[in-house]
């Protein structure tokens, strides 16, 4: 049996093995904590959940979901852009809802690339966007995100002949892995260089509410007022600890919605609505679940940073995400893989090593703080006791 080209890019995946090296350790009985995967453990607000059970007695909702059925969730959508950015969306041609955002990014490269035109990614950045490349048979041109330059990448440095073959630039901030943020002034500057090349500008926002010290990440929408290259992913799962329920919008250029809405017809129908009157009971409600799931997180980030500091790991306080981006102790610098799969093995604490998010990813690994403090600090000690031997 023969297949598609377009898989080999997939066939090497490090968190394919890391899920292996962690069933052989729950397998032996070790207890495994796993600070690998950013998947909240956090309960989604029964508020959420009382407007789904609601729904399912409603037999109007047990159909498809068809573009035309979403429209109380596409009109949710652009009253919380107003309020939230300040920003006036057509929920008719400026609004998609998807099956979570990663549907949307890995979706969107169908609609723009022809085979081996180039996409712009973050290295490191997040697996699925370079994913959504392969399976278009589009190239990765990595911009390095670099300490020097708190992970942001320098437009100047990218190459002409890659740019002249370029069709798109992703972009993800507060970002996944390296919890670093942009400003406005950076999103403007990224707005002109795609205005300049023709590229449409791509921005992932899963971590738009997942910010501290009262912070508030700009959207790439406030740099394109006209929206004119740019389109914005956004979902339910990190604000309100819905990741299961699959929810998530575009926003933006409506000849990129267009496209993906395109895409999405001959892919899938919609969520169930009763999910999407839950999400609209989410939108509409004030902030005091996000707060609650900041402070939390927040709480979390503190424990970790001083428990690590007691191993003597020092790591940046990050002000934002769900995660710390942790440079390697010198003498597992060069193999992060190697690294989480001996600490896996001897502790049952996972980690995410950073050469899974890129080549630039390397010499780092990623905590994901899902789990109580007292696990946490639990993590930290196994680690140490690991680091002293």
């Amino acid at each position: 049996m023969q297949f598609a080209d377009r898989l080999q890019p997939l066939q090497s995946n490090v968190f394919a093995d890391m899920d292996i090296a962690k069933s052989r350790v729950k397998a032996t009985g070790m207890k495994v904590i796993d600070l690998s995967l950013g998947s909240s453990d956090l309960p989604t607000d029964s508020f959420i959940l009382e407007a789904i059970a609601e729904a399912l007695k409603d037999s109007t909702t047990h159909g498809y979901s068809l573009f035309g059925s979403t429209l109380d969730f596409r009109e949710a959508v652009a009253i919380w852009m107003l309020q939230r950015f300040g920003l006036k969306v057509d929920p008719e041609t400026e609004v998609l809802p998807l099956i979570g955002s990663q549907e949307g990014t890995a979706h969107l490269p169908l609609a723009l690339l022809n085979p081996n035109d180039f996409a712009l990614l973050q290295d490191p950045g997040y697996p699925s966007h370079y994913g959504g490349i392969h399976m278009a048979s589009g190239q990765v041109y990595g911009m390095p995100l670099l300490a020097e330059n708190n992970f942001l990448p320098v437009f100047a440095d990218i190459p002409a002949d890659v740019l002249t073959q370029s069709k798109m630039m992703v972009l993800s901030y507060p970002h996944n892995p390296t919890t670093a943020t942009a400003s406005l002034e950076f999103f403007q500057s990224a707005v002109k260089f795609c205005q300049l090349h023709n590229l449409a500008l791509v921005h992932d926002f899963p971590y738009v509410d997942l910010v501290f010290d009262s912070s508030q990440p700009p959207s790439v929408l406030q740099a394109d007022r006209d929206r004119t290259v740019a389109i914005e992913f956004f979902t339910m799962s990190k604000s309100y600890n819905m990741g299961g329920f699959r929810v998530g919008f575009a926003v933006g250029n409506r000849e990129l919605i267009k496209a993906l809405r395109q895409v999405k017809a001959v892919v899938d129908f919609n969520q169930y609505q009763g999910i999407m009157r839950g999400a609209i009971k989410a939108l509409a409600s004030d902030r005091k679940p996000i707060e609650l799931v900041v402070q939390t997180f927040q709480s979390r980030r503190n424990v970790m940073i001083d428990a690590l500091k007691a191993i003597g790991w020092q790591i940046d306080t990050p002000n934002s995400t769900m995660y710390l981006w942790a440079k390697l102790p010198e003498r597992y610098a060069h193999d992060s893989v190697h690294f989480c799969l001996e600490l896996i093995k001897a502790t049952g604490v996972a980690l995410a090593p950073g050469k899974g998010f890129g080549k630039h990813g390397e010499g780092y690994v990623r905590f994901a703080l899902v789990y109580p403090p007292e696990v946490l600090r639990e993590a930290a000690v196994k680690i140490g006791e690991f680091l002293s031997q």
